[in-house]
């Protein structure tokens, strides 16, 4: 059989997170009123702590809580304001669910506080290139931290969607992002990357990233994967954002199968369901690599 690598990412204060025995599901909470799809939905803190402790119900084993749109396009918001969102759902949180809390922010200030109340993971998804403090405090915190891989600003970022090879380049600057976190002081072990599905990357580069998923198990880190109603997945009949969780569940089973430790996703119940499948069927896959399965401790 053709399992996964697995991987055990501590986390401060609480139980670490067991990667790649089955496929875990982050679900989204998005405490913003611009989000590309859910935006408004969720910026009162107390239907944001609602919203979040129904997607622990309904199956997710990682929240990640954010207060700033990064959509193509999006103006960047201050560290105060971010903070005036995010603050308030993570108070609300703590001592309520039993899953980790992840803060989905690339500002050091931001996630100094988040930590401060209860989080246990930053998902950066600048890969450290627009903060790079922010690997300090994680360092000093002992918290997980996802790199993920993009280039330019949001309201710039199409700008550098240029690609000889999607996956090769993906992971050569994802592996320059891990040594910069090592260098700052994160233990490699507290790392994931993840490839930016829709960052800086035109719809037949989050493709390309996709189905180039296992070029990212070279650099022997855990793999998040983040297609959920992003734009890329448009049909031409496309109805919008939140009506592309049937396409969400092929891009998800797609990850399953080729690597993904963890899939980030707004519709947790369904998919939750879907990824099972798909863990099924990856579990059942003829193993061609020589050593077999590999653990890390």
């Amino acid at each position: 059989m053709k399992t996964r690598r697995c991987y055990t990412v501590p986390l401060p204060g609480a139980a670490p997170l067991k990667l790649g025995e089955r496929t875990l599901v982050m679900g989204i909470v998005n405490v913003t009123p611009d989000s590309f799809s859910d935006g408004g939905l969720c910026l009162d803190p107390g239907r944001a702590v609602a919203h979040a402790l129904e997607l622990e119900a309904a199956g997710a084993d990682v929240l990640d809580i954010g207060g700033e749109s990064t959509r193509p396009g999006a103006a960047a918001l201050s560290a105060d304001e971010e903070l005036a969102r995010v603050a308030p759902v993570l108070r609300g949180l703590m001592g309520a669910v039993r899953v980790p809390v992840s803060v989905d922010t690339y500002k050091a200030d931001v996630a100094r506080v988040a930590l401060d109340l209860g989080a246990t993971m930053v998902n950066d998804v600048s890969g450290l290139l627009y903060d790079p403090e922010l690997a300090e405090v994680v360092a000093s915190r002992g918290a997980a931290l996802v790199l993920m891989h993009t280039r330019g600003r949001s309201r710039e970022m199409y700008r550098d969607a240029d690609y000889s090879n999607v996956g090769g380049e993906v992971a050569g600057e994802l592996a320059d992002q891990v040594a910069v976190a090592v260098g700052a002081g994160v233990e490699r072990t507290q790392i994931i990357v993840d490839p930016g599905l829709g960052f800086a990357k035109r719809a037949e580069h989050s493709y390309a990233a996709l189905a180039s998923l296992a070029v990212l198990v070279s650099l022997d880190r855990p793999i998040l994967v983040g297609p959920s109603r992003k734009s890329f997945l448009a049909t031409d009949d496309d109805a919008g954002p939140r009506e592309r969780d049937w396409e969400t569940a092929a891009a998800v089973t797609a990850a399953v199968l080729y690597g993904a430790h963890l899939v980030r996703v707004h519709e947790v119940a369904d998919l939750v369901r879907v990824v099972r499948v798909a863990d099924r069927i990856q579990a059942h896959r003829p193993d061609t690599s020589a050593s077999g399965t590999e653990t890390e401790g």
